[in-house]
């Protein structure tokens, strides 16, 4: 089930398009990193399902709930962390959350529950009794998270989560974010760190002046942009002789004295195939392996193109 559906969904303001027409769905156990360069309209995209901007044209609906007609209960199964997060820095860690989730209508026993069990998940219940202005940029940005959690959304708009983190605490955040999977939850991921997305995503969008140019898993979006998988095969001796019996089978890339790099159409099929005819030529096989490719390689091609 789509917990999060757009149907041409545009924002303007005034003669310029934020958002052009953009339609997407993102399903219940689902999460999508939304990528693309400063301006792209990630943030406003965002503010659109949050119902916090009303849409120019288009619709859309989260949780089964209209962005325009039904904009409070959208905002209570929502949970939001904005990339500047405008937390209140005279107030105690824990007086803030409580007043949050007071909000969210959470009953004191839940939100004292839900508080403790957040701030010790996120290394924080030691200084649950500082002011947020005492803070670092990194506690503050998991004050900011642990709030977007404490009402158990249905729903979860994560705007640049991990920035100003040290890798400890970022690895952190992105190990909880990957326990937010579940089969009632979406979530979309808003992020210039490109390992993160897909080291989290199932689906990344890429988006450009307001518009998706790019949908599909990391590994779809790789083979459409970078072709077939690259291949290496290393040999324990010279490759001179071997030569004939590899490119009778694959486009070969690059190579060297003693490995080369190939391209096959379907390597589940090609790939016995070749190693049972350089077995029957004598030769010693040390590593037949895929040659990684970066999600980087697939952005900056998509975005620059």
């Amino acid at each position: 089930m789509a917990l999060i559906r757009t149907e041409r969904l545009t924002k303007k303001f005034g003669e310029f398009v934020a958002v052009r027409e953009l339609t997407l769905s993102v399903d219940a156990g689902e999460i999508l990193a939304l990528l693309g360069p400063n301006g792209a309209g990630k943030t406003t995209t965002v503010r659109m399902l949050g119902s916090i901007l009303k849409p120019t044209s288009g619709r859309a609906d989260v949780a089964g709930y209209d962005v325009v007609g039904d904009a409070r209960k959208v905002r209570g199964v929502v949970g939001l962390l904005t990339e500047f997060p405008g937390l209140y820095h005279r107030m105690q860690a824990d007086s803030y959350l409580h007043f949050f989730g007071e909000l969210q209508g959470l009953p004191r026993p839940k939100r004292e529950e839900r508080i403790e069990e957040l701030m010790r998940r996120f290394g924080m219940w030691h200084a649950r009794h500082q002011r947020l202005g005492e803070y670092s940029k990194g506690m503050r940005q998991k004050v900011a998270l642990i709030r977007a959690l404490l009402h158990d959304p249905q729903v979860l708009f994560l705007d640049e989560p991990t920035s100003a983190m040290d890798p400890q605490s970022a690895k952190m955040v992105r190990d909880a974010i990957a326990e937010l999977r579940s089969s009632h939850r979406a979530v979309i991921l808003c992020t210039h760190n490109l390992v993160e997305a897909e080291t989290l995503a199932d689906r990344i969008a890429i988006i450009k002046e307001g518009r998706i140019i790019a949908l599909g898993t990391p590994p779809e979006l790789k083979r459409e942009l970078l072709g077939n998988p690259l291949l290496e095969l290393r040999l324990g001796q010279p490759l001179d002789g071997l030569l004939p019996a590899i490119e009778d089978l694959v486009t070969i890339e690059e190579k060297g004295d003693t490995w080369v790099r190939y391209r096959a159409q379907e390597p589940g099929d090609t790939n016995p195939v070749l190693v049972r005819r350089l077995a029957e030529e004598g030769a010693n096989i040390v590593t037949l392996s895929e040659v990684s490719r970066s999600l980087e390689e697939v952005y900056l091609r998509i975005v620059e193109e």
